[in-house]
């Protein structure tokens, strides 16, 4: 239509979210420019037009819905105000009608852009993205030069999964504009959905050099060096973000969650006290403080922090239980069994109180009493598990595996094809030595349940220690690892098996990594040492058992090991 000029109206679609959500119209800067040539009906037409969109600007979209009927009837040759009919529709909700409207409108003028814009959004909101994306394309032909359109046809390519196409798109948009941070900073999330974590830091990072303030490709430049396992890298960039915005919550909770991952624990403090002093996070951040004392064994530190939670609201019953187990970790069992003994059976760690209590009577000298708690547990409420677990597990921690297994052979036929209790029956046949009834239970737990780690765990490892079925045991090991991979336990039952198929160098590596994960155990480092021993390594072989030896000083076959290298090396 001759008389009114073009209004810009484009969607921002997001591509974190890989979706298009929302459509908003953008601010138009003046009102169509009049021609003095206008006929009676196209005035007319105007005229409304320009009351209808008076109504949209007081949020009246029925009443604007209401006068841009009467507009096209006056002039139903327009294809902008169909364009404009569609716009209301899509803030109504009402999908299907602003698509409706815009064939319309692309029905009157097949060029019309804002027509072929608005149609694709429309269409990605119903999820249609192939029918957007010739639209999006049309639409670049009209005008090369609007970046939105290039970003939202990316969206719909990457939301088809087709990543060439999408990275094409992106990379037309830049030999437009070589300086679009938007196009730098799609291509990192396109590369993101690729799983390329190294290809999107790239882009990121490029997308940050042209806007250092871009706090989003800030977040997700550190996501994805988090994914590749740099730290310390993605620190620096969290902490980045904060100089820009230092109340951002999730970033915030990332930097936290790494530090404590790097067991920077300090770090950690520092930070949630500094939340702490704002008067922001509430509890919870009492909550994390306390953990993180409890982590460095600071209990006293951590006792102060649960007691503050309490005091506020003394109803938190996993807060009281770390209050009892940071006294518990101090001896100081009188404190402990206090404040165990006031979660009631309605909570949902009651049983491990109980459990607790068990184990404080054990160690201060009348572990019957334990065994007398747990059964009255079990005749409380016989239909529970859970007692009958803590009491074998309490006859395990005692040495009388007999005694634990009859507690739960006695209820296999109450609980069938229970995997937990037939997992811990298989964990009491393998300490009776029974390693064939051992191994049987766990196939009985993973035919219940394929995807059990840690029954996918004990069966890989305990193949490598008797050395038999090494390839079932490799195949058990990864699929537990795939499962859990920052489980430093699981990975060194992988690292041991490939040293028992003597492919030392993989051992290595999933060693090394199961020695940070699991903060240098005693047991991973012997069987690192074990490793550089046979590849006739002394000298790293040698620094293990060394390190052991200060972890443990009453490990006697560490010491002869040490002995032993040092008589075949000649080292004094």
């Amino acid at each position: 239509m001759k008389i009114l000029r073009t209004l810009v109206i484009f969607c921002a679609v997001t591509l974190a979210a890989c979706a298009a959500s929302q459509v908003h119209e953008t601010p138009v800067s003046a009102a169509p420019a009049v021609n003095p040539t206008l006929d009676i009906a196209e005035s007319r037409a105007l005229y409304i037009y320009s009351q209808s969109r008076l109504h949209a600007l007081d949020g009246d979209l029925d009443g604007a819905l209401s006068l841009l009927r009467a507009a096209l009837e006056a002039d139903p040759n327009s294809a902008f105000l169909y364009t404009t009919e569609a716009n209301i529709y899509l803030k109504m909700n009402r999908v299907q009608e602003a698509l409706d409207a815009c064939e319309a409108a692309l029905k009157l003028n097949p060029n019309y852009l804002n027509a072929h814009v608005l149609a694709g959004n429309v269409l990605a909101v119903l999820k249609r993205d192939k029918e957007a994306i010739p639209h999006y394309k049309k639409a670049i032909e009209i005008d090369p030069s609007r970046e939105d359109i290039y970003l939202t046809l990316a969206v719909s390519y990457v939301r088809l999964f087709d990543y060439e196409e999408a990275v094409n798109t992106l990379k037309d948009l830049l030999k437009v504009n070589p300086e679009s941070a938007m196009a730098y900073y799609y291509l990192g999330k396109t590369y993101d959905q690729m799983k390329l974590a190294r290809e999107a830091v790239t882009y990121y990072k490029k997308a940050l050099e042209l806007r250092p303030d871009f706090e989003q490709a800030l977040i997700d430049l550190g996501v994805s060096l988090e994914t590749q396992g740099l730290y310390d890298e993605a620190i620096a960039a969290y902490k980045d973000l904060l100089q820009i915005n230092p109340q951002n919550v999730i970033v915030i909770q990332h930097l936290i969650q790494l530090y404590i991952q790097e067991q920077r624990l300090e770090d950690a403090l520092s930070l949630l006290k500094k939340i702490s002093h704002s008067g922001e996070g509430g509890l919870e951040v009492h909550r994390k403080i306390g953990l993180i004392y409890m982590e460095m064994e600071r209990y006293d530190e951590a006792i102060n922090e649960f007691n503050e939670i309490l005091r506020q609201d003394p109803t938190v019953h996993q807060i009281r239980f770390y209050l009892a187990t940071a006294y518990e970790e101090k001896k100081d069992y009188l404190r402990a069994l206090e404040e165990f003994q006031k979660i009631p059976s309605t909570a949902f760690n009651y049983y491990d109180a109980l459990g607790h209590i068990a184990h404080i009577y054990k160690e201060t000298g009348d572990p019957d009493k334990g065994i007398a708690l747990l059964r009255n547990a079990i005749t409380a409420q016989p239909e529970q598990l859970e007692p009958y677990l803590y009491l074998a597990g309490f006859y395990e921690s005692l040495e009388r595996y007999d005694d634990g297994l009859k507690v739960l052979t006695d209820v296999e036929g109450r609980f069938p094809a229970n995997p937990r209790l037939l997992f811990r029956m298989g964990v009491l046949y393998d300490k009776m030595g029974k390693k064939n009834e051992s191994i049987a239970k766990m196939k009985e737990v993973l035919a219940i349940t394929p995807d059990d780690p840690q029954a996918l765990n004990y069966l890989g490892y305990t193949y490598a220690e008797m050395g038999v079925n090494l390839d079932e045991a490799l195949q058990y090991l990864k699929k537990a690892v795939n499962l859990r991979s920052d489980d430093g336990f699981i990975l060194d039952s992988l690292g041991w098996v490939y040293f028992k198929m003597k492919r030392y160098d993989e051992a290595i590596e999933n060693l090394k990594r199961a020695s940070e994960l699991s903060n240098d155990d005693a047991t991973v480092l012997e069987h690192l040492a074990e490793v550089y021993y046979a590849k006739h390594d002394y000298r790293k072989a040698l620094s293990l058992y060394r390190q052991i030896l200060r972890l443990e000083p009453d490990r006697k076959e560490i010491a002869e090991k040490i002995k032993k290298i040092k008589a075949e090396t000649g080292e004094k």
